[in-house]
């Protein structure tokens, strides 16, 4: 029975959740924009108040709504996405992020390929300026901050290829490895040479090289997939004997 009506209230959550998120379109409210308080969502789809909160904290874990202590309720920076990394996924495993990084070679070459056609203006500056602070956080010696900004670079260079969606797609395979981009670093040891390599992509879709800047892309992320390979599934020393 407890089962039984958990299910429902998860799926009594989901639609409420839904029917938040169609009256924000209907509204066509934007990022940043005030949505209606916690009683009046409660009495508009009669609702107890509890109930709002959850679904609202359900949208909140997305991005899609912010719940503002004292202020109310607003839309988030994610409302419109149609791609969405799971907020409460937990670590990978050395396994899981192999795939992971698979799939991120099949993806973000062919993307940098259009990014090299299409250069939206805003993402191009954003990868300069992403370069620019991943070489401060060299200097700095700031490991775990580069992490981010390297993460941060492929974002951008998704962005740059204007089709929201890729850039969705790529970032949600990005946000969930960023938390052993630490460890590729440790291991990888070169992190100038990763710097040099996104300097590289970024000159080709500069230069329009589409055909470049989808063989650099794949050419650095085969790279960073050997090193955790590596890691995952290290050679046999093969005067060691089998266990």
């Amino acid at each position: 029975m407890s089962s039984s009506g958990g299910v429902v209230r998860r799926s009594l959550l989901d639609d409420l959740a839904a029917s938040m998120l169609a009256l924000i379109a209907d509204r066509k409210l934007s990022s940043g924009d005030q949505f209606e308080s916690v009683r009046s969502l409660a009495d508009r789809f009669k609702v107890a108040v509890p109930t709002v909160r959850e679904a609202l904290r359900r949208l909140e874990a997305t991005g899609a709504v912010e719940l503002r202590h004292g202020s109310g309720v607003y839309v988030g920076p994610h409302v419109g996405r149609l791609v969405l990394a799971n907020p409460l996924a937990p670590t990978p495993s050395a396994d899981r992020l192999v795939e992971l990084l698979q799939a991120r070679a099949l993806i973000e070459p062919p993307v940098a390929a259009l990014a090299a056609r299409v250069r939206a203006e805003s993402a191009l500056q954003q990868m300069e300026r992403d370069l620019t602070a991943a070489a401060e956080q060299i200097a700095a010696g700031d490991h775990a901050q580069l992490a981010e900004v390297n993460m941060d670079f492929h974002r951008s260079l998704a962005q740059a290829s204007g089709n929201a969606t890729l850039a969705e797609v790529v970032e949600s395979v990005t946000v969930v490895n960023v938390r052993e981009q630490l460890e590729i670093l440790h291991i990888h040891g070169d992190r100038q040479t990763d710097l040099d390599e996104h300097r590289a992509i970024h000159a080709a879709v500069l230069a329009g090289d589409s055909e470049l800047a989808e063989r650099l892309t794949r050419e650095h992320l085969d790279g960073v997939l050997a090193v955790i390979n590596e890691r995952v599934n290290p050679p046999q020393d093969p005067s060691t004997p089998e266990s």
